[in-house]
């Protein structure tokens, strides 16, 4: 009689062998995704900054005025949790870039140059706020430790 199981035979690898152990398909997706993001947003960037004629300068654009500050508020709100998070991130964009376009129509500045410049600058500061309190919480943790 042989005995049949659903477990497939071990190939040499993992816990026992000294190798380890067998990322899934979900964690190496992630960075892949966010690199992929990333260089769509700054392509967006520059062909918004450099006013190039493409047929991917709309959308990729679009892209970056929305996940740069995203993105920044998403750092801020590392508290929250993950749906919460992205939520809070994309409608604080969503604002920023309403109250960047408002300021600029205002005052009669409008320009696609000029809206991605300080959409930039002010994500840039918010990160940037985000990161000089961390480091300052981790300075105070280690004083009282």
């Amino acid at each position: 009689m042989q005995t049949i199981r659903n477990k497939p035979p071990s190939s040499g690898s993992g816990p026992g062998s000294g190798e380890p152990p067998e990322q899934g398909r979900g964690n190496d997706l992630f960075p892949l995704l966010t690199g992929a993001a990333v260089a769509v947003a700054a392509s967006g960037a520059v062909l918004a900054l450099t006013d190039t004629a493409s047929p991917v300068r709309g959308p990729f654009t679009l892209f970056f005025l929305l996940a740069a500050p995203a993105f920044a508020v998403g750092a801020a709100l590392r508290g929250l949790e993950p749906f919460g998070r992205i939520v809070t991130s994309v409608a604080a964009a969503v604002a920023l870039d309403l109250l960047v376009a408002q300021g600029m129509l205002a005052t009669h500045r409008w320009s696609v140059r000029g809206g991605v410049v300080t959409v930039t600058v002010i994500s840039s500061l918010i990160l940037l706020l985000v990161l000089v309190r961390r480091r300052r919480d981790r300075t105070a943790r280690r004083r009282t430790s």
